[in-house]
């Protein structure tokens, strides 16, 4: 995927932005069209991405990056996001990383298993870019 694109999917265009400067963000999905819009619109907020297609892949993913926020989807293959949220709060070295799940429009997760994972906001796909990235700026905001 190239950085080299400008624009941005809403038409409009961005530019890094504080928030933004220095951030990485791992998106894990095992769609590639999710992939491909999310990791696109991040990028042309300022955001360094990286990408994993499982929840497996993910979690070696999150050990070696040390992302700044997860954004995963709940069904994948190997992990689910919860499972592997669960799982990096578990490590010492992952346990503070926030996260955004995205789920399956109706889909809920009980307070107990948000609380337990570090999932601080879920959004039900199909979603805006738009409104994801202003998320992602509000979980990193709070989180800083």
């Amino acid at each position: 995927m190239s950085d080299e694109n400008n624009h941005n999917l809403d038409g409009d265009t961005e530019g890094a932005t504080s928030a933004s400067a220095g951030k990485t963000i791992l998106v894990a999905d095992d769609e590639s069209h999710i992939l491909h819009v999310v990791s696109l619109k991040l990028r042309n907020a300022g955001f360094r991405v990286v990408t994993a297609r499982d929840g497996q892949e993910a979690f070696e993913m999150a050990q070696q990056e040390h992302p700044d926020l997860i954004i995963t989807d709940y069904h994948m293959p190997q992990l689910s996001g919860l499972e592997l949220c669960r799982k990096l709060k578990q490590d010492p070295a992952t346990q503070n990383i926030p996260a955004i799940m995205l789920t399956a429009r109706g889909y809920h997760l009980e307070p107990h298993d948000t609380e337990q994972s570090g999932i601080l906001r879920m959004l039900s796909k199909p979603f805006s870019p738009r409104h994801l990235l202003a998320t992602v700026n509000e979980v990193l905001a709070n989180a800083a």
